[in-house]
């Protein structure tokens, strides 16, 4: 029913157009406006990202949805989805070779967009295995590496986990505890030792790309942790169970116990936080359009029950004003998220996006799309709790989504506005120092640059 991405590329489909002069209408006849896609962003995709999409929309509506809600309630995965994805080309989907797609960013926005649509956890765990696992191995790994992993997980056959936040260290990875140091007894070995936390996939992946502390350096270096080669009690991988939000996917921990992992399987050259962050920057890109997905999820949702609920003389409630702006305001916020997310993507493409845009549409995106969801929520009333509506499993997701790969406050303060300002751990010094004092205050006049001293 479905046809590969990778058999069927769009790039075969489409055929050459001539770029058009541009000009401008001096009668320009009206267009219809489109609710679903207010600001024609769909004018902005190639004709392969379009077939992407279509693809993906169709595939996540007539698969994945029936199934969301009664995972959702079990609090269960269903592994066999990332192997249904892969058979679609869906997996790795920006990554030249080794069965992936090799498409643009944007393309693979526009998957994660149609698989968030449904549910972010759905999305989470094809994340970990396409940015942050098949990502990280394709940026910093061997090629015996990436022949080893990269075939095998791009049709979902081979699942990943990525370990980076710890028990006491979640907004502050440079502290971690985990550790690697020489084997005792296994020569060419590392053992490692310590502990992970909220690792999504973690309870069933093959492969575990974790980060530790090399013991000679004390740098932070990736490993890549083969369960099957784990003697018994060196690896425990216990799921997280009850969670409010997110229970389409599965959470555990990762637990290592001096467990012997081959130096070959180590990153060769990446050290400290440049690897980690790198692939979580590919993540939170794919979360800032996953969201735009959910959001509009919720508008459809809220739309579709305002005009059937009737209240008051038998109107239905789409008539009144306050539910046509909760409508509009949440419209307006999913259209300017996802030009933002194009914008950034096409950027990404031509190597020319910094890590401030990523951290920018990621914090704004699921900002606007976890306040919305809760105002559209309202349009529910009483039904809204009731999961059979949808619009709470959003909500409740939706805020983990703000939370995790880099909490809203926690990206604030990657958005460098204020060149010249003092960190704000020197601004105590400021305020408690007068010969400190004496000295900035000139360097702000001539900056013109605003400290609140």
């Amino acid at each position: 029913m479905y046809r590969s991405l990778i058999r069927t590329s769009a790039r075969q489909l489409a055929s050459a157009c001539p770029v058009a002069a541009r000009g401008f209408a001096a009668h320009a006849t009206p267009q219809p406006f489109n609710w679903e896609d207010p600001l024609n962003a769909q004018s902005l995709f190639t004709e392969e990202e379009l077939a992407i999409s279509e693809t993906a929309e169709a595939y996540c509506q007539e698969r994945m949805l029936p199934r969301v809600l009664d995972a959702y309630r079990a609090e269960h995965f269903d592994k066999k989805i990332l192997e249904e994805m892969g058979e679609l080309g869906l997996l790795g989907a920006t990554i030249d070779g080794y069965g992936c797609a090799g498409v643009s960013n944007v393309a693979s926005g526009l998957i994660t967009k149609a698989v968030e649509r449904v549910d972010s956890g759905y999305r989470s765990g094809m994340s970990v295995q396409s940015s942050l696992v098949m990502g990280g191995i394709d940026e910093f790994g061997t090629q015996e590496q990436k022949d080893m992993f990269l075939p095998g997980m791009a049709k979902g056959k081979i699942l990943g986990a990525f370990g980076l936040t710890e028990p006491n260290h979640g907004s502050d990875p440079g502290a971690m505890e985990t550790t690697a140091k020489p084997h005792p007894t296994k020569k060419g070995y590392l053992s490692l030792s310590g502990s992970k936390t909220w690792i999504t996939n973690s309870p069933i992946a093959d492969v575990l790309l974790v980060w530790a502390k090399h013991h000679e350096t004390g740098k932070i270096r990736g490993y890549l942790v083969e369960r099957s080669e784990c003697p018994p009690g060196t690896l425990e991988t216990p799921a997280i169970k009850n969670k409010n939000g997110l229970r389409a996917s599965l959470t555990g921990m990762i637990h290592l116990d001096e467990c012997p992992v081959p130096e070959a399987n180590m990153f060769p050259d990446v050290e400290g936080l440049r690897g980690p962050f790198t692939c979580l920057n590919s993540a939170r890109y794919g979360i800032a359009w996953g969201i735009t997905g959910a959001l509009e999820d919720c508008i459809s949702r809220a739309r579709t029950y305002a005009l059937d609920r009737k209240q008051f003389k038998n109107n239905p409630i789409a008539k009144y004003q306050l539910v046509q702006k909760k409508l509009a305001d949440a419209t307006t916020d999913a259209a300017f998220g996802t030009l933002a997310c194009v914008q950034v993507g096409r950027l990404k493409d031509k190597g020319e996006a910094a890590p401030e845009m990523i951290s920018m549409i990621k914090r704004q995106n699921c900002d606007r799309a976890l306040w919305n969801a809760r105002i559209l929520q309202e349009i529910f009333g009483g039904n809204a709790v009731s999961d059979e509506y949808g619009i709470g499993r959003h909500v409740a997701n939706l805020f983990v989504t703000q939370t995790y790969e880099g909490q809203s406050d926690i990206h604030s303060k990657f958005l460098r506005l204020l060149p010249n300002v003092l960190l704000e751990a020197d601004i105590w010094k400021v305020l408690f120092s007068a010969e400190l004092l004496r000295e900035y205050r000139p360097l702000c006049r001539r900056k013109k640059t605003y400290t609140g001293v």
